[in-house]
């Protein structure tokens, strides 16, 4: 909402000194967000005078026309002689009353303007567009044109309003009272202590039988119509130029005297306006909900195919406007147009003025359905004031009369559906319970006074919310405005105080440890959008009847285009991957740790909980059973080279190898040892697949998968090739850890070293081996290590050779060679058992 400080100053008495900075101060102190102040006219200076143009003559043989026009600026250029100006601009004419700035004058952006040769002539001056003198919005972007009723020698600057500071508020979807001069001029008066000067606070005549007939059949979408009748109209009369200033710095374009009355009052109360000409209005205007298929062609020319649940206004030919959002083509306000042979201008001289009040949700679909926002949708889904709309219906009227010559016929129409006013109870020291402060019963009441609500009684009070606050609807607000106009900085500081012993629980510690651990590897935490597209596990190689193809849709999705949230980490990661190698990071290792979202099993429509009180174990109960199933998983992926090559030797690429690792690094974290089978599955190599298993209460469960992305998935992505990643789940892992990780005892003894070299058959993988050996050493073993794999013509055809290196060490002695040498003959006869291993040379 871009607010004038000069249309400001008509409402609120502000102090002469006050500038537009100060006032944006005290607004932001009261909770309104004002983004900036914009100094319009910074830096202009005259002389800017009003001109009429005496001469022009056509300049030949240029790429482009040129005219060399003489323009009388009265004593403004000190000599009283006619100005010479060079303009290749050619709407205006002779006898037209122009802009012109003279030698000496500045013009925004720091433009000097001196006298100078060009085309040949000296131009001394310029005469000036909308755009140079940065008027905002304009419909001409020519040469500015001026009404002839103003005087030679006019100083522009005061004519044109051109220097003044405007505010421009982020409104908040519930304060669309702000979206208004009255609403924002309200809150000002509130945060300087001054009287406000309601500006709906009009005469407006009782509603009556013969004003222009309404049909409204759905009470529910539209609970207030109000319709008035202007006659008579000038089709020759133009906004003046405070209207169309007002409108500019306001953020909007003029367009006829009709539609800019209706713009103005629409800033000004709030309250969207549409005029219809009474002359293509074909007999009662209704408001329904449109007919499944019906077309209406909008003002923006745009043929729409309505919905059965879209509002429209109707007259008997069928509908004439998509109701609070935009207009229809077939009952538009026409330009005036001059008849060639006899001279007479004709255009709308009857206007049927439309003031409604439509329901929020319904408006706000619409325009969502139809992508087309309007100045009137944002209005309306915010909430206006409805109780305003026989107040700008009576603006717009004596505006139409006063500015256009037409006549108000005596005819009111109004339409209401009886309602009571809101009322909400309220402790009166709930904001002081709320805020942590003591404010008092008088202070409550009078700030909410000051807002605009009624409050009666003593320790309870009864508070009647004014109608253009449709937010107000708990105490919780109430209380809200208190604080919020007794200040947030007199809030006191308070932090809070924990019971001790209260840390980060064991989950919260295991995930800070696995994003510790994953960063020291060398990853960088890129954390990123949980929501996905369907499309996208065709790309990721998922078969349809995969459990990570079941998602959660959302019924209000920020983009259309991903409806769903994620089931793996693995699009976001694959994108952000794509992302950085496009831009040149071509060595990447990414990791992110994050919910992903699985339908519930017993799927259902959540309850709303109470805020007035703990909602009971069986109220938590109900909402998380439907509620999807949330685990939290960590996932990696990595492109390019792991090691650098330099001074200090060859560097490696990435490989699915590195991708286990980061896999294994996260398990040590839990506590655990992952162990590791070959696999298959949706999005990695076939041949280069790890599945990863944890035994939590002695079940094997599968915990996630890493490896080589299949050359599908990454041609689909636009990957680096040989990309690679690994997903566990997070949640599996915390439970089968073994409470907090203990650190390792150091032996003071020393350790024990055996290798061993198995020929098994080539299928078996080297995890099944060295797993078999893991069991049968028993306790003794500290750790395993494959250190060589070997095929060839000494192993036979189909076979292959494990070399592994066996550590045993004992925690109360020092190992005898008999005791090691046992230990790695148990670890190669139960090997031999379980994958059918024979010792090497044996």
């Amino acid at each position: 909402m871009r607010v004038p400080l000069s249309w400001l100053r008509e409402y609120v008495d502000l102090p002469a000194t006050e500038t537009g900075r100060d006032v944006q101060a005290r607004l932001v102190d009261a909770g309104l967000e004002v983004e900036t102040v914009e100094q319009l006219g910074a830096g202009l200076k005259g002389p800017l005078v009003v001109g009429k143009v005496l001469t022009i003559e056509e300049l030949e043989g240029f790429k482009k026309p040129i005219r060399f026009c003489t323009v009388d600026v009265g004593r403004a250029n000190g000599t009283g002689e006619p100005q010479e100006i060079v303009c290749g601009a050619r709407n205006f004419a002779v006898g037209d009353k122009v802009v012109v700035v003279l030698p000496g004058a500045v013009l925004p952006g720091d433009f000097a303007i001196a006298a100078r040769k060009t085309y040949g002539r000296t131009s001394h001056g310029m005469i000036c567009s909308g755009d140079e003198l940065g008027m905002g919005p304009d419909t001409t972007g020519g040469i500015i044109v001026l009404p002839p009723e103003h005087e030679v020698g006019t100083d522009a600057i005061a004519l044109l309003e051109l220097v003044d500071e405007v505010l421009d508020i982020a409104v908040t979807a519930n304060r669309g009272d702000c979206l208004s001069m009255r609403g924002v001029a309200r809150e000002t008066a509130i945060a300087y202590g001054l009287p406000l000067r309601d500006p709906a606070l009009l005469d407006v005549p009782a509603p009556n039988s013969y004003g222009y007939p309404v049909k409204v059949a759905d009470p529910i979408g539209c609970d207030r119509f109000t319709a008035r009748t202007v006659t008579g109209l000038d089709p020759e009369a133009r906004s003046p130029i405070w209207l169309q200033r007002r409108l500019q710095k306001a953020g909007m374009r003029p367009i006829s005297l009709a539609v800019d009355i209706t713009n103005y009052v629409m800033i000004e109360l709030g309250q969207p306006l549409h005029a219809y000409d009474r002359g293509l209005v074909d007999g009662p205007i209704g408001v329904r909900r449109a007919e499944a298929g019906e077309l209406l062609t909008t003002l923006d020319g745009t043929k729409r195919k309505l919905d059965a649940a879209d509002l429209v206004i109707t007259d008997d030919r069928g509908p004439i406007g998509l109701a609070g959002v935009m207009g229809g083509a077939n009952t538009e306000i026409a330009d005036s147009v001059t008849d060639p042979e006899t001279g007479e201008v004709k255009g709308t001289t009857e206007v049927v003025i439309e003031a409604a009040h439509f329901d929020a949700v319904a408006i706000a679909r619409t325009a969502r359905r139809h992508k087309l926002t309007s100045e009137a949708s944002r209005r309306f889904e915010r909430g206006v004031d409805p109780q305003a709309a026989a107040a700008a219906a009576q603006r717009t009227v004596d505006l139409l009369v006063l500015l256009a010559g037409g006549t108000a016929e005596a005819g009111v129409t109004e339409i209401v559906s009886p309602s009571a006013p809101r009322t909400i109870s309220m402790r009166a020291d709930h904001p002081d319970r709320v805020a942590g402060i003591e404010y008092g019963r008088e202070t409550v009441v009078r700030r909410l006074q000051e807002v605009g609500c009624d409050a009666y009684g003593q320790d309870e009070l009864v508070v009647t919310v004014p109608s253009w606050r449709p937010d107000l609807t708990e105490p919780n607000d109430l209380a809200e405005e208190v604080i919020r106009l007794e200040g947030y900085a007199n809030l006191p500081s308070t932090l809070p105080k924990p019971p001790a012993g209260r840390g980060l629980t064991e989950r919260q510690r295991l995930h800070r440890r696995v994003g510790r651990a994953l960063a020291g590897a060398g990853f960088t935490e890129a954390p990123s959008y949980p929501f996905v597209a369907e499309s996208v596990f065709d790309q990721l190689g998922l078969d349809a009847d995969d459990a990570n193809c079941a998602v959660v849709k959302l019924v209000n999705p920020l983009s259309d285009e991903e409806p769903a949230l994620r089931t793996t980490l693995l699009p976001g990661l694959l994108a952000t991957l794509r992302r950085n190698a496009g831009r040149g990071s071509h060595d990447l290792a990414l990791f992110e740790t994050g919910l992903v979202f699985h339908p519930s099993p017993t799927p259902g429509v959540a309850a709303r909980l109470p805020v007035d009180r703990r909602p009971t174990d069986e109220e938590i109960a109900a909402l998380d059973a439907v509620l999807p199933v949330q685990p939290r998983h960590v996932g990696a992926v990595l492109a390019g080279a792991r090691e650098q090559a330099g001074w200090w030797g060859r560097g490696r690429p990435a490989d699915w190898a590195d991708a286990v690792e980061a896999a294994r690094a996260v398990a040590r974290e839990a506590g655990l040892e992952l162990a590791v089978d070959q696999g298959q599955y949706g999005p990695w190599h076939p041949g280069r697949c790890a599945e990863l298993y944890v035994f939590p209460e002695g079940v094997k469960t599968l915990v996630g998968h890493a490896g080589e992305l299949h050359p599908r998935v990454v041609k689909a992505f636009g990957l680096p090739a040989r990309s690679c990643a690994m997903e566990l789940n997070l949640d599996v892992l915390e439970r089968a850890a073994e409470g907090a990780v203990r650190a390792p005892s150091i032996s003071t003894f020393p350790v024990a070293t055996q290798d061993v070299a198995l020929v098994v058959d080539a299928r078996v993988p080297a995890a099944a081996v060295e797993n078999a050996l893991r069991v049968g050493a028993g306790e003794l073993l500290e750790s395993i290590r494959l250190f060589d794999v070997y095929s060839g013509e000494q192993t036979g055809a189909g076979k292959k050779s494990l070399a592994y290196a066996l550590r045993f060490r004992a925690a109360d002695r020092t190992l005898t060679v008999e005791e090691a040498s046992a230990a790695r003959d148990a670890a190669v006869a139960h090997a031999a058992e379980a994958t059918g291993a024979v010792l090497r040379g044996a």
